[in-house]
């Protein structure tokens, strides 16, 4: 099999898998919200927000690892593809 074919397919599992991690943190960020509960009154909210939390702080290392994976595999496309052009210019 060609190693473009290989890297492209690469490249949008990767992307798939980010699309989805992206999606996820989207629907969990949509409940979170920006308060300071200092009396026993908001516990039940207070919980839920360190809920989010705790969940947003789990997925993050696979989304950082998912970023960098994407931006790799784009540099080695692009990179290729230079090296073919300037191979074909000479």
């Amino acid at each position: 099999m060609d190693v473009m074919l290989v890297l492209w397919v690469a490249w949008g599992v990767v992307a798939a898998v980010l699309l989805v991690l992206l999606g996820y943190r989207g629907t969990l960020t949509r409940y979170e919200e920006d308060q300071i509960f200092l009396d026993e009154t908001g516990s039940m909210e207070a919980q839920q927000q360190s809920e989010i939390q705790r969940k947003l702080e789990k997925i993050r290392p696979f989304l950082v690892t998912t970023v960098w994976a994407i931006g790799a595999l784009t540099v080695v496309i692009l990179g290729l593809y230079v090296r073919t052009a300037i191979q074909n210019l000479m």
